[in-house]
């Protein structure tokens, strides 16, 4: 059971810790706001990404299959809020940690709502995690299943704190103008990303 637990623990690890929009958009919210503030985002974004890894470890992806209606759903709507994401970092300006900590735009509200989108509304990710995920619960004995899941959950803890932690601490290194030079360079990664969803979702339709 240990073993399956570490198994899990490896392989969250290694699922999300390529650059993605979860990544992205913890390392501008790191730089961009005060330490504990962020880290209360990061727990935000955790509770989302072990959320979907669970429904993906227990099969949400075939409701996918079986109702193309619900991707199409998924792929508009994501597609929207991924690229307004995008399009609010491109816009955005660097700050210093003195002035993040007046800015009184930052609300959780839309800290929750750009948590969601960059795990629930990424078809990528639904449809990644279940073959993933999927075909490891397939090769996992019935009583060890729940071990490993548990392993990539504790695995999403600890890289989004650690991750948070580590741009908190290093940001006052940065100057103004790399902080913009960053948010335009994910800013603009996010936007592509948004529109290869809406061509998708053309496609499709």
């Amino acid at each position: 059971m240990l073993t399956t637990w570490f198994q899990g623990l490896l392989f969250g690890i290694a699922y999300i810790a390529p650059i993605g929009l979860q990544n992205l958009f913890m390392i501008n919210t790191a730089l961009a706001q005060p330490r504990k503030r962020a880290l209360r985002v990061a727990l935000i974004v955790t509770f989302f990404d072990i959320s979907l890894a669970v429904a993906c470890f227990y099969g949400i992806g075939k409701l996918l299959e079986l109702y193309p209606w619900l991707e199409l759903i998924v792929l508009a709507i994501g597609s929207i809020i991924v690229m307004y994401i995008g399009i609010t970092l491109l816009l955005s300006h660097g700050q210093s940690a003195d002035q993040s900590k007046k800015d009184n735009r930052f609300s959780y509200k839309s800290a929750v709502l750009s948590a969601f989108s960059v795990a629930w509304l990424n078809p990528q990710a639904l449809l990644d995690g279940t073959m993933l995920l999927g075909a490891f619960r397939i090769s996992l004995a019935t009583n060890v299943q729940n071990y490993f899941i548990l392993g990539v959950a504790v695995a999403s803890f600890i890289w989004f704190i650690s991750l948070t932690t580590i741009v908190s601490v290093l940001k006052d290194r940065f100057q103004p103008r790399f902080l913009v030079l960053l948010n335009r360079i994910c800013g603009v990664i996010i936007i592509i990303y948004g529109i290869k969803l809406l061509i998708t979702f053309i496609q499709k339709v």
